[in-house]
């Protein structure tokens, strides 16, 4: 019998993010609280610019931001967002999409899988995600519930199963 795989990865969904982005922006133009101190939410490909007169309007855009990434289904680990900062005279929060698992995160994926995995499961790097193979679709599936369970820093999905 042939071995059955999955592959790890860590994607952003660019619709469901650029959907967040423009819900977002809306409820910032149409709030009462954000009238009259520059509130804007602005998206540029990969990186998203919040910004607002003060240290404090720009932590509640970053909030409204984070619920509607909530609501779209896209895990806030998936967000490397910067610490507010001053710029004329205003403040500024910077944001950046995750996208793909980098090595040293591949690295502990394949660690948890080889100490605590099934035994006949093999985990190999390839490029910004991981392939795991076996004999068995059920200690692949033991695999995924135990990726589901493990604390890493990037959302995981499991795609490709054969």
């Amino acid at each position: 019998m042939a071995d059955s795989s999955f592959d790890v990865v860590s994607k952003v969904d660019k619709m469901e993010a650029e959907n967040a982005v423009n819900q977002a922006r809306k409820e910032v133009e149409q709030r009462y609280d954000f009238k009259g101190v520059g509130a804007d939410v602005a998206w540029s490909g990969e990186k998203l610019l919040l910004k607002a007169s003060s240290e404090e309007r720009v932590k509640a855009v970053l909030d409204v931001v984070q619920s509607k990434f909530i609501k779209r289904g896209i895990d806030l680990k998936m967000l490397d967002q910067g610490d507010p900062y001053p710029s004329g005279k205003e403040f500024r929060i910077e944001i950046s999409l995750k996208d793909g698992i980098s090595s040293e995160n591949a690295k502990k994926v394949t660690k948890l899988i080889r100490d605590e995995g099934p035994k006949s499961v093999k985990a190999q790097i390839q490029g910004d995600e991981v392939r795991v193979t076996s004999k068995s679709r059920d200690d692949l599936q033991e695999t995924i519930r135990l990726l589901k369970g493990g604390d890493f820093d990037i959302d995981l999905q499991f795609v490709n199963f054969r």
